[in-house]
């Protein structure tokens, strides 16, 4: 019941089976990626003050590669970035400045613009109506990070928004496309949940997910809940919390009454991988230029946004790829990317 506020029809026994298949095979992929070296766990880019001026242009430059529509869509600066649709054709998003590591406020631009683009290719028939919007929490992260992940952090888009970065940060002078790409996707696992890379936030949701269920089944009490957390992020990450701000407090979502919520963050990369399989097996993906990027949005408009939430998400996802949620694209597609090319 509690799942079918966010994401309807969904079961825990669609959970147990998408994790049960995935952490295993996640665990591995994580260890020869660390094992094999050629991803860094730490790059210099990340302790270097930045020019926020110039990084604001960068942005506003970003937005024109992404092609995002700007006379129905806005972007602001706020202290967590997040994304808002007061119509149709009014969209909003905002990222972040931080005094170092650009790659937030990058990513957190490209990641917002997902979840915009969603709305804005919404059928407009559907506007002002109850199914005028995204269908789901998972299908809006899948949007979100399918951008910022498969798209933005590409070997094949480094080049297209290299040159933005090189003519307008300083700190770049000396570091090559390569060297750049590498900073996109350091590799390490973190006691923090939204400061992990695309091959550890999943642990992080797996963990939640399995720590709810003991709760709401009467397993384990409150009171145990930080040990039981410190034992299961060691388990998984090899890292354990020094203190319950590392851990257990780390989040708002149980505070507020937020439960069964945290999965929609792992749907949503599973929906993302299944959308890279399936884009690459028609030639849409890597996006490489101007031209791939438009066929990229125009099949998304027509095969996963026009819908709006006329569908439920496990409908939509029969209707767009023949099949539920499969978690055999996200690590198709990590594979690829961390021990193939």
């Amino acid at each position: 019941a509690l799942l079918d506020l966010s994401e309807e029809g969904l079961t825990t026994t669609d959970l147990d089976r998408i994790f049960g298949e995935m952490i295993p095979k996640l665990k591995a992929i994580l260890g020869k990626t660390i094992a094999g070296g050629r991803f860094p766990e730490k790059h210099p880019l990340e302790d270097m003050d930045y020019d926020v001026p110039a990084l604001k242009k960068v942005n506003e430059k970003l937005l024109g590669l992404l092609d995002m529509p700007t006379k129905r869509f806005r972007q602001d600066v706020s202290t967590h970035p997040f994304s808002t649709r007061i119509g149709g054709d009014d969209v909003r998003i905002t990222t972040r400045y931080e005094p170092k590591d650009f790659r937030a406020s990058m990513f957190g631009l490209i990641h917002e613009c997902g979840h915009a683009l969603y709305e804005l290719q919404v059928d407009h028939a559907l506007d002002f109506t109850p199914i005028g919007g995204g269908v789901s929490s998972g299908l809006h992260e899948s949007q979100s990070r399918f951008w910022e992940n498969i798209v933005g952090r590409s070997r094949q888009f480094t080049p297209l928004v290299y040159p933005l970065l090189k003519n307008n940060l300083d700190i770049l002078d000396g570091y090559s496309e390569d060297e750049v790409y590498s900073y996109f996707n350091t590799v390490r696992p973190s006691l923090i949940r939204v400061e992990a890379d695309e091959l550890t936030y999943n642990f992080h949701i797996a963990m939640r997910y399995e720590l709810e269920k003991k709760l709401l089944e009467g397993k384990i009490s409150v009171s145990e809940l930080p040990s039981v957390w410190n034992d299961m992020i060691e388990e998984y990450l090899g890292k354990r919390p020094p203190d319950d701000a590392q851990g257990v407090l780390q989040d708002i979502h149980w505070s507020w009454g937020q439960y069964a919520t945290f999965p929609s963050y792992s749907l949503g990369n599973v929906v993302a991988g299944m959308l890279w399989n399936t884009l690459t097996k028609k030639g849409l993906l890597p996006v490489k230029d101007a031209k791939s990027l438009a066929a990229l949005k125009h099949w998304l408009a027509e095969n996963m946004h026009k819908p709006g939430a006329t569908y439920p998400p496990k409908e939509l996802l029969s209707r767009v790829f023949n099949k539920g949620y499969d978690p055999s694209g996200l690590l198709g597609y990590l594979e690829n990317k961390y021990l193939t090319n």
